[in-house]
Parts: structure tokens; sequence; C-alpha cells
């Protein structure tokens, strides 16, 4: 299992732009909850699954299994 930044260097660098404007909450929630403070706990909760491989909500990052 690996946890890795998107290749797409144009999507990393947009959603790190919008973290900094949050203050470090997923620019892509309305709400800023804990829960959706990055790494949030919904792509937290996708590491943990065995089965899960893909992207975190905002696709900052990809879960490889």
């Amino acid at each position: 299992m690996a946890v890795r930044l998107n290749e797409d260097k144009a999507v990393v660098e947009t959603v790190k732009e919008g973290l900094k404007r949050t203050g470090g909450y997923c620019p892509c929630r309305l709400e800023r909850t804990e829960e959706n403070k990055c790494i949030c706990e919904e792509f937290k909760a996708q590491i943990e699954d065995p089965e899960f491989e893909g992207f975190c909500h905002c696709m900052l990052y990809y879960k490889e299994r």
C-alpha cells in the first residue's frame, strides 16, 4: 500500500492553492470541519480499507493497494 500525490501537477497546484486559501481544509468541501481538514477523515478511512484503491475526494492523493 502506498499513498502518493496525483501525477497531474496542475491538479496538485490547484488543490494546494485551495488548501492555503482555506487554512488546510479541503477546498472541495463547503463545511470547514475537522473531518474535512487535509488529509480528511474520509480518505484516512479509505487508506485503512485494504480493498480501496483510488483518489481522495479532491484528487490530491492517490492510494495504491
